[in-house]
């Protein structure tokens, strides 16, 4: 089933490029205060799976406002990070952030299509994501293209929000992201439709062994997946 942030026609692509340009301005208070800063720890987490590998070449899909590109330097010192985006105004509170950190000869950012990414075969040493691969269009054309870029031996970490299973956390769940959750972007973001779409993409999304297997039908090896916060969300790994 495809979720759709305003519409059930049209292109979803169109529709998530004009979700993120209308929260883009309180999209990362929001994401504090949404997650309760919980959100900092998982990204931490997600890039100390890479640290071992000692990646010179990171791409970080479904950038936003290049919150996961930055922590990424910050804790592996790559050469080069690309952050890629379809949202322009997420794009350009990305690039201030960047700036006033001195990281603009570091960190690019580039709006681009995860499904068409514009960049060669063997491109990365390592492919990022942080809670963006459920609004691809193709989930599997885009997991694809992640593939295509990374070096052979190259390694993708993907952070997203999972589905909990276990009781009290699952009833917990659905009720803070399904009726809590939208109230408060209603007030602060003016987009209800947004974080009520942020709930239904989170139960259409194929996660644990179902995301594993669109990773390994792509071409990936050696996935696994790692559960956070009892299940609120999980961090999935595979290698070129």
């Amino acid at each position: 089933m495809t979720v759709k942030p305003y519409s059930e026609s049209g292109s979803k692509k169109v529709q998530i490029e004009a979700m993120f340009d209308n929260i883009a301005p309180n999209y990362d208070l929001l994401n504090r205060v949404l997650t309760l800063g919980i959100d900092t720890r998982w990204r931490a987490k997600a890039i100390k799976e890479l640290i071992a590998h000692k990646p010179l070449t990171i791409l970080d899909v479904a950038t936003g406002t290049g919150d996961f590109a930055l922590e990424a330097f910050k804790r592996l010192n790559p050469n080069k990070i690309v952050g890629i985006d379809i949202s322009h105004e997420m794009l350009e509170l990305g690039r201030k952030k960047i700036s006033k950190k001195g990281l603009d000869a570091q960190i690019d950012m580039v709006k681009a299509d995860s499904e068409n990414l514009p960049f060669d075969e063997g491109s990365f040493d390592a492919v990022t994501a942080s809670f963006g691969v459920r609004n691809f269009e193709n989930l599997q054309k885009g997991i694809a293209e992640n593939y295509r870029v990374l070096k052979p031996g190259g390694r993708i970490v993907i952070l997203e929000f999972t589905k909990p299973t276990a009781f009290p956390f699952k009833q917990l769940f659905n009720i803070y992201f399904r009726y809590v959750l939208p109230v408060i972007g209603k007030v602060k973001s003016k987009d209800p439709a947004a974080y009520k779409y942020l709930y239904e993409s989170v139960q259409a999304f194929p996660d644990y062994d179902k995301f594993l297997k669109v990773m390994k039908d792509v071409g990936f090896k050696s996935c696994s997946w790692k559960s956070l916060s009892f299940g609120i969300c999980a961090i999935y790994q595979g290698e070129k």
